[in-house]
Protein backbone atom coordinates (compact mmCIF):
# COMPACT_ATOMS: atom_id res chain seq x y z
CA UNK A 1 0.00 0.00 0.00
CA UNK A 2 1.21 3.47 -0.89
CA UNK A 3 0.30 7.03 0.01
CA UNK A 4 -0.37 9.30 -2.96
CA UNK A 5 -0.61 13.09 -2.69
CA UNK A 6 -2.39 14.74 -5.64
CA UNK A 7 -1.33 18.31 -6.48
CA UNK A 8 -2.66 20.97 -8.84
CA UNK A 9 -0.51 24.11 -9.22
CA UNK A 10 1.34 23.55 -5.89
CA UNK A 11 -2.01 23.06 -4.11
CA UNK A 12 -2.64 19.73 -2.48
CA UNK A 13 -6.00 18.42 -3.66
CA UNK A 14 -6.24 14.92 -2.19
CA UNK A 15 -4.35 12.26 -0.20
CA UNK A 16 -5.08 8.60 -0.84
CA UNK A 17 -3.87 5.28 0.52
CA UNK A 18 -3.91 3.05 -2.59
CA UNK A 19 -2.50 -0.14 -4.08
CA UNK A 20 -1.94 1.08 -7.67
CA UNK A 21 -0.06 4.22 -8.74
CA UNK A 22 -1.56 6.17 -11.68
CA UNK A 23 0.53 6.36 -14.85
CA UNK A 24 1.55 9.53 -16.68
CA UNK A 25 -1.11 10.76 -19.18
CA UNK A 26 -3.77 8.63 -17.49
CA UNK A 27 -7.25 10.11 -17.09
CA UNK A 28 -8.57 9.94 -13.52
CA UNK A 29 -11.44 11.39 -11.51
CA UNK A 30 -10.75 13.39 -8.35
CA UNK A 31 -13.72 14.61 -6.35
CA UNK A 32 -16.01 14.23 -9.36
CA UNK A 33 -13.81 16.22 -11.75
CA UNK A 34 -11.84 14.74 -14.65
CA UNK A 35 -8.07 15.19 -14.46
CA UNK A 36 -5.02 14.10 -16.43
CA UNK A 37 -1.85 12.92 -14.68
CA UNK A 38 1.04 15.18 -15.66
CA UNK A 39 3.89 13.92 -13.49
CA UNK A 40 4.57 11.21 -10.87
CA UNK A 41 7.39 11.71 -8.36
CA UNK A 42 8.50 9.10 -5.82
CA UNK A 43 9.43 10.81 -2.54
CA UNK A 44 10.01 7.79 -0.27
CA UNK A 45 9.54 4.06 -0.57
CA UNK A 46 5.75 4.32 -0.11
CA UNK A 47 5.11 8.04 -0.73
CA UNK A 48 4.35 9.55 -4.16
CA UNK A 49 3.48 13.04 -5.41
CA UNK A 50 1.21 13.13 -8.46
CA UNK A 51 0.73 16.41 -10.35
CA UNK A 52 -2.56 16.66 -12.25
CA UNK A 53 -4.27 19.07 -14.63
CA UNK A 54 -8.04 19.42 -14.44
CA UNK A 55 -10.09 19.58 -17.63
CA UNK A 56 -11.79 22.90 -18.26
CA UNK A 57 -15.47 22.89 -17.39
CA UNK A 58 -17.66 24.62 -19.97
CA UNK A 59 -19.40 27.71 -18.66
CA UNK A 60 -23.14 27.41 -18.34
CA UNK A 61 -25.24 29.89 -20.26
CA UNK A 62 -27.56 32.08 -18.25
CA UNK A 63 -31.26 31.61 -18.83
CA UNK A 64 -32.90 34.89 -19.71
CA UNK A 65 -36.52 35.70 -19.10
CA UNK A 66 -38.78 36.61 -21.94
CA UNK A 67 -39.38 40.33 -21.62
CA UNK A 68 -42.79 40.41 -23.36
CA UNK A 69 -44.60 38.02 -20.99
CA UNK A 70 -46.03 39.17 -17.69
CA UNK A 71 -46.86 36.94 -14.75
CA UNK A 72 -50.38 36.95 -13.43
Amino acid sequence: MMVIHFYENKTEVLNQFVVRIPAVDELIKIKGRKAKVEQVIQMDENKYHVHVIYEKEPKKKLVTKEIGKKRR
